[in-house]
């Protein structure tokens, strides 16, 4: 059997990217590699489905025992793919979505060549920031710092090999559905 199909999905919070991938994942059948987190549980979240929530502790000892593909410590958290999570799936020949921030993006493609890297983003700053505080989640002080990261975040474009401007989540969708479709399993 062929290994499965790895797509990479990343940019600043707030572009839309877990929604888009939830309906595409729906969509299509993927399966979304489910990332590991220090952070705190968001309200409807669970362990195991949305992310594997970690303490600090259990997560750098994680980092310590090499069970990382990837790793980065984004907005005072650490997120991470396990390497357990990909390389099972992949072997069994599955297609994998993988929703990371960029500096994973750029871990995944030196690991693994064939990865698709595929940049979401929001038209404009003042969108980003709309879509931020429209989530009701975060504190100013959080929003502000996701902001300013979002302009660092926003120089890796160009290390990916597609681009999606968010405007209209439909829209996103069809975007990143017709990237799948005309990569297929490589």
């Amino acid at each position: 059997m062929s290994l499965g199909a790895l797509y990479v999905v990343s940019g600043p919070s707030g572009a839309g990217k877990s929604t888009v991938c939830k309906l595409v994942r729906e969509k299509l059948g993927i399966n979304l590699s489910i990332s590991a987190t220090s952070r705190k549980p968001r309200t409807g979240e669970e362990n195991g489905i949305d992310y594997f929530f970690l303490s600090p502790q259990e997560f750098e000892e994680k980092i310590q025992n090499g069970e990382f593909l990837e790793y980065a410590n984004v907005h005072g958290n650490y997120y991470g793919t396990l390497k357990s999570e990909v390389e099972e799936r992949l072997k069994k020949g599955e297609k994998i979505i993988l929703e990371i921030d960029v500096q994973g993006g750029v871990q995944i493609k030196e690991k693994f060549p064939t990865a698709n890297l595929i940049f979401f983003k929001t038209a404009t700053k003042e969108e980003l920031e709309k879509r931020l505080r429209g989530r009701n989640t975060d504190s100013e002080e959080v929003i502000q710092k996701r902001l300013k990261n979002s302009l660092k975040e926003l120089e890796y474009e160009d290390k990916y090999e597609q681009v999606i401007i968010n405007n209209k989540i439909e829209q996103a969708c069809e975007d990143l559905i017709s990237i799948i479709e005309k990569n297929g399993v490589k």
